[in-house]
């Protein structure tokens, strides 16, 4: 397996388990513990995102991101996503971008664009 292909698996590992499992424990798997987020709306390190989504997925049970399209180059990777409501009604088109390390997500950038 290419690292691509190990990166596209990565995420779409974690996006399963984490983002539309609401499994935030998930992130112990895939989450580096000083993993670094350029997002000012959640503080820095694997525990404060797996606290601030728990907080998101209790008030919205039915949250969920379609992954769309990834671009892997090297330890970066790029997530074009949408995220869906229980209909499959687009709310937020995302862009993720990640830099991966020793196999696991070490950093986060995100752009957001509510439809």
């Amino acid at each position: 397996m290419t690292q691509a292909e190990q990166n596209k698996k990565l995420i779409e590992d974690f996006y399963r388990e984490f983002f539309n499992g609401h499994d935030v424990n998930s992130a112990l798997k895939y989450v580096r513990e000083d993993y670094i987020q350029h997002n000012p709306g959640v503080d820095q390190g694997r525990a404060a995102l797996m606290e601030a989504f728990g907080q998101k997925f209790q008030e919205w049970p039915d949250f969920k991101l379609d992954i769309k399209m990834m671009i892997s180059d090297e330890d970066m990777i790029a997530v074009y996503l949408k995220n869906v409501d229980s209909e499959g009604n687009t709310k937020c088109r995302v862009v993720d971008i990640y830099r991966i390390q020793d196999g696991r997500l070490a950093e986060h950038w995100d752009v957001l664009q509510p439809v």
